[in-house]
């Protein structure tokens, strides 16, 4: 019987500006029928028959300095331990649906946000470097009031973390802990013209890329061994609702931006997750953060792809539960040989 290898993809589309950021929500199955054939590890939806329903919150609206109004949601106990959820590239705050409902059950007080230009949030004056999205989050941790709160960010939203910790010192008792999901601190790669940029995922491509059988196709390689057809229309989804400017301008500012310098220079400890079958930020990325983050801890998850939020919540939720009960960030960091890598984080 032959084996077929799957195909890396063209040096251009791995660039940073087509796969690593832009197929962050390029992301499902080669096609829905042939998902629907597949049975996840769990054996069945890892987000169970909830999906991506939110739990009951209170949903608020904060303004940043440049007019973008951002859509709030605060779940589970006030007095619970904060965990504050930052969403990926043309996500939405429904892609942490199943880990806030988990965090929730556990008694934790969850922050869930909408990024500027995605979802219900507005755009304000637009994006043209990660760090906004890092100010954007300061404002929302100030609007919920969070104290030694675990913040936590899938891919884009990684980033966006990383750029606020990059200047900590000024909001030090904000944050106790990150974990860092299926994400990077450099990309590899020159970012696209802006003219090709827009042609690939702006307005100006043709929508049938990314709906039906063509986007599922897209969608599906943001995914890992075993993909729900569910998380394949979702991604599909909520990459066709984004508007073409909005992915357009976080797509060069994730191809431009350096965020390396960031958990290097805090003692905030980090947690990385990476699936081993994550292709848009693969686990060269991830071992990459972890070497310039001293006192990090990489965790892998095997057969996962870039979606960890969909595809392995309860490994998510676990890594946070631990970062919770860890000795808060002012307590001396270990060094990143003390780091500890596991191969299939469970939750207790």
């Amino acid at each position: 019987m032959t084996r077929h290898r799957r195909r890396r993809a063209p040096g251009w589309i791995a660039a940073p500006a087509a796969v690593v950021l832009g197929a962050e929500a390029m992301v499902t199955a080669g096609a829905v029928a042939g998902a629907r054939q597949r049975r996840s590890r769990h054996g069945g939806d890892p987000c169970g028959p909830a999906g991506f329903a939110l739990p009951d919150s209170e949903v608020g609206v904060v303004r940043t300095e440049d007019g973008a109004d951002l859509a709030v949601l605060v779940a589970g106990p006030a007095d619970g331990p904060t965990v504050v959820l930052a969403h990926c590239w043309t996500g939405t705050k429904e892609t942490w649906a199943a880990v806030a409902r988990r965090l929730v059950r556990l008694g934790h007080r969850v922050v869930l946000y909408d990024q500027r230009g995605h979802g219900r949030s507005g755009f304000g004056a637009g994006l043209s470097t990660i760090e906004t999205l890092g100010d954007d989050l300061s404002v929302v941790l100030a609007h919920v009031d969070a104290r030694h709160a675990v913040v936590v960010g899938h891919s884009m939203g990684g980033m966006a973390v990383q750029a606020y910790v990059a200047r900590l010192r000024h909001h030090a008792d904000r944050v106790a802990a990150v974990v860092l999901v299926a994400t990077a601190s450099r990309i590899l790669g020159r970012a696209l013209p802006g003219v090709l940029a827009e042609r690939v995922v702006g307005d100006t491509s043709p929508s049938w890329t990314r709906r039906g059988r063509r986007g599922a196709f897209l969608a599906r390689q943001a995914l890992g061994r075993s993909a729900v057809p569910s998380h394949v229309a979702f991604v599909r989804d909520t990459l066709d609702a984004t508007a073409g400017p909005v992915r357009v301008s976080c797509l060069q500012a994730m191809a431009r931006m350096d965020l390396r310098p960031g958990l290097a220079g805090t003692a905030v400890p980090a947690t990385i997750l990476v699936g081993t079958r994550d292709l848009l930020t693969p686990p060269r990325l991830a071992r990459a953060l972890w070497r310039g983050g001293p006192g990090s801890a990489l965790r892998t998850v095997p057969g996962a792809g870039h979606m960890l939020p969909l595809e392995a919540p309860d490994e998510v939720v676990d890594a946070i539960a631990r970062a919770t009960a860890a000795p808060a960030a002012t307590a001396p960091a270990p060094t990143a040989t003390a780091a500890t890598h596991d191969t299939q984080p469970r939750v207790t």
